[in-house]
């Protein structure tokens, strides 16, 4: 059963989850960018598994718009879902509120796979935003601006995969 990994990144961190989960699965897998690619035909796969980054709260909308206009076709799907971004606490809410409940109590899988912090690629104001949100959060490790720093979790990815193996 073919697989589809479907993503929209800002920075890469989806992408880079979304590679790194396509070498994990079994069967044929075909990853799209959904920035780059609009019309996509579903029927070839049995499994969908569709992920984005936290921004601000809020998922880029690119992945709104394609759960919005598959909606139906992803109920009928072995149904994978993930996001990534750097605040722990809020990964349940954000998941929810990133793909709404219907798909999240569809999905097989949903999970939070943690992010990145490429400072290189951001610029002042989206720099000095990372800095206010992640003061006082005791999960993350103290932020060097002058480094990129990850916390993405393989071990959630190798659960996400193991999960969709099965389906």
């Amino acid at each position: 059963m073919k697989t589809l990994i479907v993503y929209a990144t800002k920075y890469g961190c989806a992408e880079k989850c979304g590679k790194i989960l396509a070498e994990k699965l079994s069967g044929a897998v075909d990853l799209c960018n959904l920035k780059e690619t609009k019309d996509i035909d579903l029927a070839p796969y049995g499994k969908i598994i569709i992920g984005g980054s936290i921004y601000a709260g809020k998922v880029q909308k690119e992945v709104t718009r394609f759960c919005l206009d598959h909606g139906e076709e992803l109920l009928k799907k072995n149904l994978g879902l993930f996001i990534c971004g750097m605040l722990q606490d809020k990964a349940e809410e954000e998941l929810e509120h990133a793909f709404g409940p219907e798909l999240i109590k569809h999905a097989l899988v949903h999970e939070f796979l943690g992010g990145e912090f490429r400072f290189k690629r951001m610029n002042f104001v989206e720099r000095l935003m990372v800095k206010m949100v992640t003061k006082g959060d005791k999960n993350l490790p103290s932020i060097d601006m002058s480094k990129d720093l990850s916390a993405i979790s393989e071990e959630k990815i190798l659960k996400l995969a193991r999960i969709m193996n099965q389906a």
